[in-house]
This record gives C-alpha cells, structure tokens and sequence, in this order.
C-alpha cells in the first residue's frame, strides 16, 4: 500500500495567510467605499464592492479551515470536510450578485455621466493594487490544494485587475474629460469577473453532485486495476471527491479462485495511490460479478479460511 501523506496545506501556514489577508482587505474596503462616494466614481465603488467579497470570501474561508478540523461523529462518519465546496459555492454566487448589480448601475450612468474626483479615484485605486499583490502573495501557496482558497484567491485577482482598471480609468478621465469611461471600466471588470466565477461555480457543484474529479480518467483507472494480476473484470467503479483534495474510489473486482483477498486489494489500493494519488479506496473482491451471484461471494475465500483453520484446530 502506498504511503498516506497529506495533499492540504499546514494549518498554521493557511490560516495565518487568510487572516493577515482579511486583516489587509477589510481595513481598506472602508477607505475604498468612503473614498467612492466622495469622488462620485462608479469604478471605484465596483472595486470596492469586489473588496468586499473578498473579505467575505476570506472570512467564509476561515470558517471553513476552522468547521473542517472538526472529527468525525455517528452523524457525519465523514466529518465536516465538505463545508469547504459549499463556501467555495457560496463565494461565486456572490461574485454573481455583484458582477450583475455593477452592470446594470454601469448602464444606468452610460446613459447620464456623472462628475468624478479623479486624484481621488487614482491615489485610492493605487493603495488598492498594492494591498491585492500582498494578498495574492498571501494566498498563492494554496490556491491549488484547496478550491475554497482558490476561491478566495480568485476573488483577490479580480480585484486586484479591478483596481489597474479603475487607475487607467482615472489617468484617462483626467487626461479626456471623457466621463463615460468610468462606467465602462466598471463594465469590463464585471464582464472578466463573470466566466471565472462561473468555473468556480461548476468545479464546486461538480463535487457537492460527486463527480468524477478533474483529472481523474475513469477509462485509465478501469485498465490499470484490470491491469494487476489475479484481476478478472471490474464493475461498479465510482469515483468522487469528499473535498476539492480528498478523492475517494469504490469498486468491485472479479478475481481469480487462487488469488489471495489480502494481497489482491493491497495490490490495487498501491496501485491507485500510486498511480492516480486516490488514496481513500474501497474495494469488493468477488469470485463472480455481484449480478450474478446468489450469495456473497466476496466472503467466500475468507470464509474457505476460517473454516479450514476450525477443522485443523479440532482435529
């Protein structure tokens, strides 16, 4: 069997990150709304709104890393892993509501542009670029081990392409006079934002619908267990994710009379943790397919066993 290791970042490390990065993202979500509505731009206040959902992204985060720790119970045999897809859920419908409410204010203005403070809207958009590079640096280490941190991540990187967005805005306002660009800043944001939460949204119900994960091709993994030897034919197969890294596999193999029902399953979990990194595997050994025995066939070789070692004992 392979050897168990961990596929999540250290707690500590994650945590720390996610709360130096709230920390860092709510202090200046106040200066960007306060600093929106004095300068009048919609382009500063859609950022703010993107900065907003982040720190409700990292907090949502936090809450997950601290329900997931929690062990496993009679009710929840798998623990509470799976808190964290539901936040990853829950940050891209958010992202959803604010992408579709600065588009229709976006439009609204079009229509009738008002004034903008432009030193404001550029000195306040300029400190909000530097804190998304301190919290993308934060949150780049488990961004691919964790969906509900690259959740958070993703909602970081919109903003942070939000932010040189509202400053081209600005320099081009100041430069133009031209007011109209501020609501189309304020499009574009919410037009990029939109196809990535959408990936997001369908990462995060692919797993809370146990999918086959990304990655994981059912076809190859069918082949290499047939591939071991004693294997005669497999059925049943399922494969899902408990959480975005915890892969999980199910299945059913028709062995050889001869084969030895320890060896034949230790064989195939090496095999999966090995080849596929699936390292959480319950495997059903059947002398013939589960259809089309009338009994429980996968005892039967276990069963032989202790039978013969009754009879030796009491002879």
């Amino acid at each position: 069997m392979g050897k168990e290791h961990s596929h999540a970042l250290p707690r500590a490390t994650s945590e720390k990150s996610l709360w130096l990065a709230l920390g860092l993202t709510s202090t200046f979500l106040v200066a960007e709304v306060i600093g929106g509505l004095v300068t009048g731009s919609l382009a500063l206040i859609s950022d703010a709104a993107h900065m907003f959902t982040d720190a409700a992204a990292l907090a949502i985060a936090l809450a997950a890393v601290k329900i997931a720790r929690r062990p496993t119970d009679l009710k929840r045999s798998f623990g509470y892993h799976r808190f964290e897809i539901l936040a990853a859920a829950f940050n891209a419908l958010l992202l959803f509501g604010v992408a579709i409410y600065i588009l229709f204010e976006a439009w609204q203005r079009l229509r009738q542009p008002p004034a903008v403070e432009t030193t404001g809207m550029l000195v306040i958009a300029s400190l909000g670029l530097v804190i998304n590079l301190v919290s993308m640096r934060l949150l780049a280490a488990g961004k691919d081990s964790s969906l509900n941190i690259k959740g958070a991540y993703l909602e970081v990187w919109s903003d942070l392409l939000g932010s040189i967005g509202v400053i081209a805005g600005a320099v081009v306002i100041k430069m133009t006079g031209w007011l109209w660009v501020d609501s189309v800043i304020a499009v574009g944001i919410g037009l990029w934002v939109l196809p990535r939460t959408w990936i997001l949204l369908k990462e995060s119900m692919n797993i809370l619908l146990e999918g086959v994960p990304d990655g994981i091709d059912v076809e190859a993994v069918t082949r290499a267990i047939k591939e071991v030897p004693g294997v005669r034919d497999v059925h049943e197969m399922h494969i899902w994710a408990l959480s975005s890294n915890k892969t999980s596999l199910s299945v059913h193999v028709v062995t050889s009379p001869d084969s030895s029902y320890d060896r034949q399953t230790g064989a195939i979990r090496s095999m999966l943790a090995d080849k596929f990194d699936i390292r959480h595997s319950t495997i059903q050994c059947e002398l013939t397919p589960c259809g089309d025995a009338t009994d429980a066939t996968h005892w039967i070789e276990p069963l032989t066993g202790l039978s013969k070692r009754a009879e030796n004992a009491s002879n």
